[in-house]
């Protein structure tokens, strides 16, 4: 049996539904998916950012005052950015990833209402078969061809009402698919440049901080690390120090000298007067002995 021209409308008009259908499903699924890679890199970059205010902060530490304050303040504004960058990751996530992955649910709701009203139309187009056949079968038989065409009545009015319902769904879903892209797009530009306008004021104190870096002070300081001003004063220091020692050595060697003198003469003193002690002794001996002698004469 051949297509009538409003089943063929019907047919065409079911496969421009599938195919819209078909083509958000597709190409929501793409963009939601670079969106979320998107995301997922500038997260990515917030994390090196991290990494890299972490490492300007520890080599700041060793550096010369100015330099240090400096290099401080600029990690600082950096770290000020990343946390922008944060917030930037979050919105994308909330306001751009989370309404195209919804569109998941809202495209496999559309695909039942088409598969619902296809069933219909399938069911008339059997009805309408089956009253066909059942005319050529039994010519003769009213009452058969009357069932057979109250089935196909009913049949048409559920294919009617579906259609009618499909059509409604279908241009209640190309409304809100337009005014859901406009609505998500605006919001991924409204992300970005509100990133982006924070990050330049903050990349231009950033830049500020370093630039007014005092490299002359800095340079003196570096120089004197290197020659305090002090190392004169505390060379001459160090020459008193010595010339001092100095002094105290020859005194002390002076003074070691005279009463090693002292301590000579007094030994000599000493050794002469033990050898008058003993000239004397022994002379007091003699006369003792003389006077010994002369009694046992007498």
């Amino acid at each position: 049996m051949s297509r009538t021209p409003d089943a063929r409308a019907r047919d065409n008009q079911t496969r421009k539904i599938q195919e819209n259908i078909t083509n958000v499903e597709k190409h929501f699924g793409e963009m939601c998916q670079l969106f979320a890679a998107y995301a997922r890199k500038t997260a990515r970059l917030r994390d090196k950012a991290d990494l890299l205010v972490r490492e300007i902060g520890l080599y700041a530490d060793m550096e010369t005052p100015n330099l240090k304050k400096g290099m401080k303040q600029f990690a600082d504004h950096l770290a000020k950015v990343e946390d922008y960058r944060q917030a930037e990751v979050e919105r994308l996530d909330a306001k751009v990833i989370e309404p195209l992955k919804s569109y998941g649910a809202v495209v496999k709701r559309k695909r039942e209402d088409l598969k619902m009203t296809q069933s219909a139309r399938d069911r008339e187009t059997k009805q309408m078969a089956q009253l066909e056949r059942t005319r050529q079968r039994n010519p003769s038989d009213r009452q058969i061809i009357l069932q057979a065409e109250s089935e196909l009545q009913r049949a048409t009015m559920d294919a009617t009402r579906t259609t009618r319902q499909l059509e409604e769904t279908i241009d209640e879903f190309e409304i809100q698919k337009i005014r859901d892209i406009k609505r998500i797009f605006g919001e991924f530009v409204t992300v970005e440049m509100s990133f982006h306008a924070k990050a330049l004021e903050v990349y231009t104190l950033a830049f500020q901080s370093i630039q007014s870096v005092d490299e002359e002070e800095d340079l003196e300081v570096f120089r004197s690390s290197l020659h305090p001003p002090d190392y004169q004063s505390r060379l001459d220091l160090v020459r008193a120090n010595s010339k001092t020692s100095l002094d105290r050595t020859g005194s002390f060697l002076s003074t070691s000298g005279t009463l090693q003198q002292q301590r000579t003469s007094n030994r000599q003193t000493r050794r002469e007067e033990e050898e008058e002690d003993e000239e004397e002794d022994e002379e007091e001996s003699e006369e003792e002995d003389e006077e010994d002698n002369s009694d046992d004469e007498n």
